[in-house]
């Protein structure tokens, strides 16, 4: 299967709550079609319910990350979805839906545990709209990234022109939005899209240490603390007040919370239940 999903990868201390999701579509430049949005929305969909995972890596096989839509199968095959759809006889094919393609690009997602993007080559198109879903974001020098559909007169409808406003500097965001051009990955760094650039044969390893240092920590305070910034940009400074408090009323009164400074006392390993 093209979308490989395995869980606490290599089995390594301290990765028994990571997911690896790795997108293998060589043939295309990891370019999706109907079947392949479908699986890679469902594995952020089990990612966000299952209680035992609590970071996740998205990667994609090779010198590739994520480059959209397989225009060559995809257009047909989502075409034929919506005509089926508006006969008004199903709702989904094959357990297709005309939503998984933003699902799958993670646009609204309402996911506030970590995801990590380790990025070996061109990530664009939907590729891009996917990394505005993500929270860590590790490149090699071979990484590419652009928004690039207004030089084919399309439009990036995946949360983009939305997210990248509020997670760059408007000038920077800008850059990638209106010249439509592919940066190179020290460019995107120097704009602020990403975190660090690796060498080619550690990007997953160093991936694993970014999971491994969130892991470290109370999952339900680090979910907390995503969703407040989440929903916090999303509304006023003075709403986002009134998440942060809700939010730290549930935090302050899980079991979490009274294990973090017990451990300490004790001069130990805190022992996180995720309640």
């Amino acid at each position: 299967m093209p979308i490989h999903i395995e869980r606490h990868p290599h089995g390594s201390e301290g990765l028994e709550h990571v997911v690896l999701v790795t997108i293998d579509r060589p043939e295309s430049k990891n370019a999706l079609d109907l079947y392949h949005f479908r699986d890679l929305a469902d594995a952020w969909k089990d990612f966000r319910y299952d209680d035992e995972l609590w970071v996740a890596i998205v990667t994609g096989v090779g010198r590739n990350f994520m480059s959209g839509a397989d225009l060559k199968t995809y257009i047909p095959q989502i075409t034929k979805l919506a005509e089926e759809i508006g006969k008004g006889d199903v709702t989904e094919i094959d357990g297709c839906k005309l939503t998984d393609g933003t699902r799958a690009v993670l646009r609204d997602s309402k996911i506030y545990k970590p995801i990590i993007a380790a990025v070996g080559g061109p990530c664009v198109a939907g590729g891009m709209e996917m990394l505005g879903g993500v929270d860590i974001r590790i490149a090699t020098e071979h990484a590419t990234f652009g928004v690039m559909e207004p030089k084919r007169g399309l439009f990036a409808g995946g949360g983009t022109t939305a997210r990248l406003p509020r997670q760059l500097a408007f000038p920077a965001a800008m850059e990638f939005l209106l010249t439509a051009e592919a940066f190179p990955a020290s460019r995107a760094l120097e704009l602020g899209l990403l975190n660090e650039i690796v060498p080619e044969d550690q990007l997953l390893d160093r991936a694993f240490d970014w999971a491994r240092r969130i892991c470290a920590n109370a999952p339900l305070a680090v979910q907390a603390t995503k969703e407040s910034v989440l929903r916090g940009l999303a509304t006023t400074l003075d709403e986002s007040y009134e998440i942060e408090q809700e939010l730290s009323k549930k935090v302050f009164a899980s079991d979490d919370a009274k294990e973090g400074p017990l451990a300490f006392k004790e001069k130990r390993r805190p022992r996180w239940q995720g309640r």
